[in-house]
């Protein structure tokens, strides 16, 4: 009987080496890579909308209060009552010649604060002997309401229009003192240092490196003073004026005018909303990396 012998099988060829690559894939194995959470950077439009909600509801609720008689006039004008007043004052000119007025005062003590806060910043922030001559007496002035300066102001100065732009200089100047005496403390002093021994003076130091890195302080005060200024402009107006937003203020408390009170205030309002805005621009100009958004959008 015949038998059949099997073929030799070939030899199974040897495993193949285990690259340290392939051990690092293969412990993974099975695991997802999570991904980054990203946050959708927000379109310029849905933001402003949502900025707007408020103030929108505002003048809905006022509105609504004024139409169902829940607001008298005697109390509070109806916006309508409020819209028919700023074209009386604006045809007749009292408006425009009032806002020119108070602009140019809040104008003048903003520059004056503006210009004293950023030389003792830098006197006392930058200097060792001014810090120890002026800090500590600035910083007990600067704890004084600048509203209570006003009867002093008074016997000083007169009824004038000085006094009431030193009172806008004195509330805009401490502000602004303390963001750049606190922004010129914190210049990297290693590169005041490295710029000296190239052979910067004084002043060229101050514009070329401690300036810039108080940036960030400096528009800070900035903007609060700028805000200030508004508040000051209201205060310094209550001193006998005889022209500006404050002197159609005093006319209309007379005569019970609510509908030209409410102008007014909302005068004010927008010069400081106004104020803030003009800042912001500047600080988007001036340190883009700060006012960009998540996904590289402006805030």
């Amino acid at each position: 009987m015949a038998t059949t012998t099997a073929a030799p099988s070939a030899p199974a060829p040897p495993p193949a080496k285990e690259s340290p690559a392939d051990r690092d894939t293969g412990s993974t194995a099975g695991l997802v890579t999570p991904r980054p959470h990203l946050r959708r950077s927000r379109s310029r439009t849905y933001s402003l909308t949502v900025r707007a909600l408020g103030p929108v509801a505002l003048l809905a609720l006022w509105w609504t209060s004024s139409a169902t008689g829940v607001l008298t006039p005697d109390v509070l004008a109806s916006p309508a009552q409020v819209v028919d007043a700023v074209g009386e004052l604006w045809g007749n000119g009292q408006l425009p010649d009032a806002l020119a007025t108070s602009l140019t005062r809040s104008g003048i003590g903003l520059v004056i604060g503006l210009a004293a806060g950023l030389a003792l910043g830098i006197t006392t922030g930058f200097t060792r002997l001014g810090d120890e001559l002026l800090d500590s007496s600035l910083q007990t002035l600067r704890t004084i309401p600048f509203l209570s300066l006003v009867p002093l102001f008074m016997v000083w100065f007169g009824i004038n229009e000085t006094a009431k732009i030193l009172l806008i200089a004195v509330a805009t100047t401490f502000p602004m003192y303390v963001s750049t005496s606190g922004g010129v403390r914190n210049t990297d002093r290693k590169l005041v240092e490295a710029m000296r021994s190239f052979g910067l003076g004084r002043l060229a130091i101050v514009r070329q490196v401690v300036l810039p890195g108080a940036l960030p302080s400096l528009l800070a005060g900035l903007r609060l003073s700028m805000t200030l200024s508004v508040i000051a402009l209201i205060a310094a107006e209550e001193i006998n004026a005889t022209e500006g937003i404050g002197y159609l203020m005093s006319q209309a408390q007379s005569y019970a005018r609510t509908d030209i009170l409410a102008v007014c205030i909302l005068v004010y309002g927008l010069l400081g909303l106004t104020a803030d805005v003009l800042v912001r621009g500047l600080e988007r100009v001036l340190m883009p990396w700060r006012t960009a958004g998540p996904g590289g959008g402006a805030r």
